[in-house]
């Protein structure tokens, strides 16, 4: 079994709207400018690299924001090659049997588009392995994506390479993959959903234990609501008092933590910021919800897990317009 550490870059239409989109069989996400891998060793120890750039035909023109993350413009993919010509020249360097190792997934997702729009072949590659999930696993930090920035700041790696360049992230999530137990994480990959969900359940109840052990300045318990957004539509669960001056304050939005729980951070000018915990909670019989909401003095560790949950909203939120993967 060959393991290849892979990274693409491509490039996007103008708009979602492009009449180019009339040609395609599907409604192509990117399509590939360049392509940069480093073949890992038996030992899992770094080997050889490869790259190469290629020609658009689909999204000919550069689009202003790939062109400035990349430095790509249309004089550099002018000498491309084809992509069928790039692909197979890849494929003769990977040879058969192959598993790549990304940082993330969306390079699995445009590739396998791209191969489908040029009609070529992908029996030869065996399958594909997300290193964020072997990296969540054995750094024990969840089930969240986290950036390749991070994961080299984690292990201590300096960055050498060019970023947001094929080769350069390939090489990056290649150093980072010398860092992990290869063996373990690729054994155990079947059954990582499980792993990192029993992961989130053990941190969420570690981080509850701890909350709890800072006494709350407040806890309020609301009953018999219809639907959470009944229960939001009341200012009572939705608002929150100061509980020094009493005044109502200003908050932030709600934010869904998952298990049927939401966070907040409301600010009182006079006094200070406040955490807000909403744990809801359904009677199976009345199929009537029932709210707790627990207040806590804001602490460093508080904010910082609001803007972490914040961050992964907006990412989803424009998920589908993104150019590039998490690493970015």
């Amino acid at each position: 079994m060959k393991y290849v550490v892979v990274d693409l870059e491509w490039n996007q239409a103008l708009s979602s709207k492009s009449p180019v989109f009339n040609k395609l069989p599907l409604h192509l996400r990117g399509e590939i400018i360049e392509i940069g891998a480093v073949m890992m060793n038996d030992d899992f120890t770094l080997g050889e690299e490869f790259s190469i750039d290629i020609k658009p035909v689909y999204f000919k023109k550069m689009h202003y924001k790939v062109k400035k993350i990349t430095g790509f413009d249309a004089e550099r993919l002018s000498h491309g090659y084809s992509f069928a010509e790039a692909y197979e020249r890849f494929h003769e360097w990977c040879g058969n049997d192959v598993t790549f190792l990304t940082w993330g997934c969306d390079d699995q997702a445009i590739l396998e588009q791209n191969i489908i729009i040029h009609d070529l072949d992908w029996d030869w590659i065996r399958g594909w392995v997300n290193l964020q999930t072997v990296y969540n696993i054995q750094t024990g930090t969840g089930k969240n994506q986290k950036s390749l920035a991070t994961a080299m700041e984690h292990f201590g790696i300096v960055q050498t390479r060019t970023a947001h360049d094929a080769l350069g992230d390939a090489y990056n999530t290649a150093l980072v993959s010398t860092f992990l137990d290869m063996e373990e994480g690729l054994r155990t990959y079947s059954m990582a959903d499980r792993i990192l969900a029993e992961m989130e359940a053990e941190l969420t109840a570690q981080q509850e234990s701890s909350e709890e052990e800072v006494s709350p300045e407040i806890r309020e318990h609301y009953v018999n609501y219809e639907s959470k957004a009944a229960a939001f539509n009341d200012i009572n669960v939705s608002g929150t008092v100061c509980p020094v001056c009493g005044i109502q304050m200003e908050g932030m939005r709600w934010l869904n933590q998952g298990d049927q729980r939401y966070i907040n951070i409301f600010t009182c000018e006079e006094d200070g910021k406040y955490f807000v915990r909403l744990r809801f909670k359904k009677h199976n019989e009345e199929l009537l919800w029932d709210v707790r909401k627990i207040i806590y003095p804001a602490t460093s560790e508080h904010d910082d897990l609001y803007r972490e949950k914040l961050k992964q909203v907006r990412r989803r939120g424009r998920g589908h317009t993104r150019h590039k993967k998490a690493h970015q």
